[in-house]
């Protein structure tokens, strides 16, 4: 049964994800706030907002699930000449407004977007309190893809993702995702299966083993590092 949400506090505890909906898969909860407590209590029980304009706010947390170990990165040999040329310069925690913005942006064939102005705000508030962070792709000066998520514990939880120009928002993903590997963190979650991110290495894995590793790694913080770890910067 979905729990409505409305009219509680921040810290209100979510029901339990093995409770979710089998269709829609992963639904969960309705209503609520995007509060800073509550956002981040819903991630560390592996759930997380997605909805539409107009809409409710709907909590998450499907089965399976799609996540990718930082082991398992698997760069394509085109993309290692992208990284290897440094087509583009990689930063983190540059401009996370601006990818958050970009990522807002309706895709071609989309009139609209599900990063309503409440998400940028609330996950701006987030970055604000070192909990959500930017991988940002530039060239020539310019913004042209990037990636964002937050962090608990040894794990990324990726929100969105936006490229420009062809290969940007990969370059920015291989990039974290190999300096995450190299500074010791376990999981990065990627939420539902995409082709783009399957490319990447990501796999689906079910919900309870999502979990069971989730809580395995919610402790010690590790500090999201400032700067690219390898040579593709």
């Amino acid at each position: 049964m979905i729990e409505l949400l409305d009219g509680t506090p921040p810290d209100h505890p979510f029901p339990d994800p093995a409770l979710a909906e089998s269709e829609p898969d992963g639904l969960l909860a309705v209503g609520g706030d995007l509060h800073p407590r509550r956002l981040i209590g819903a991630y560390r029980q592996g759930i997380f907002p997605w909805y539409n304009p107009g809409q409710p706010i709907l909590w998450w947390s499907p089965d399976p699930r799609m996540v990718l170990f930082p082991g398992r990165l698997h760069v394509s040999r085109s993309l290692r000449k992208v990284l290897r040329q440094q087509r583009f310069r990689i930063t983190f925690d540059q401009d996370f407004a601006g990818v958050i913005r970009r990522c807002a942006a309706p895709r071609p064939g989309q009139s609209g977007t599900w990063i309503t102005p409440e998400m940028e705000r609330a996950y701006q508030r987030l970055h604000e309190m070192g909990l959500a962070h930017s991988v940002e792709a530039w060239q020539a000066g310019e913004l042209v893809g990037g990636l964002y998520g937050v962090t608990q514990g040894r794990v990324f939880f990726g929100e969105s993702m936006f490229s420009f120009v062809s290969n940007a928002s990969k370059a920015a993903f291989a990039t974290l995702v190999e300096c995450l590997q190299t500074l010791d963190w376990a999981l990065i979650d990627c939420q539902v299966h995409t082709s783009h991110l399957a490319s990447l290495g990501a796999e689906l894995i079910p919900r309870a083993r999502f979990l069971e590793l989730l809580t395995d790694n919610l402790a010690p913080d590790l500090p999201f590092p400032t700067a690219p770890c390898t040579a593709s910067a």
